[in-house]
């Protein structure tokens, strides 16, 4: 596989140029090596690089975890302890935001339930529980 210009390594990664330029301004990707023309021309591996990048934010990991584990895969002294504590912590950090959504979940279906779901919006139970300090004046 011979080297991809942008738009080609977008196409094939399935993502936008913006996300390819995105990824490179933040360090995901290595700074391409330019062709006479200006060019930029981007190893074939980037493909994989993306699609692993992409594949990585679908299962919550940030920009930054993201960082980790790119260099920990190129790292020869790393091994899979290193990817399992990363996987672990971002597991924790899910777990944590599931027992959030849950708990506003339990909230909200109770001020549903407590609204009559008609009257003057002034005396609606959900938009009185949202001000802080009682009634907006």
């Amino acid at each position: 596989m011979a080297n991809l210009k942008i738009g080609k390594l977008a196409e094939q990664s399935k993502v936008n140029l913006q996300t390819i330029r995105y990824y490179e301004r933040e360090g995901l990707l290595p700074t391409p090596p330019r062709l006479a023309s200006g060019y930029r021309v981007f190893p074939a591996d980037s493909v994989r690089r993306v699609r692993f990048i992409k594949r990585a934010q679908e299962l919550g990991f940030s920009l930054k975890e993201i960082k980790d584990l790119l260099s920990i895969r190129v790292d020869p002294r790393s091994d899979c302890s290193d990817v399992q504590r990363l996987a672990k912590a971002k597991l924790a950090d899910i777990e944590q935001k599931i027992r959030t959504l849950q708990a506003m979940k339990k909230v909200l279906s109770n001020l549903a339930t407590a609204c009559p779901g008609r009257g003057p919006s002034t005396e609606c139970p959900i938009l009185e529980s949202l001000e802080p300090n009682g009634r907006m004046q």
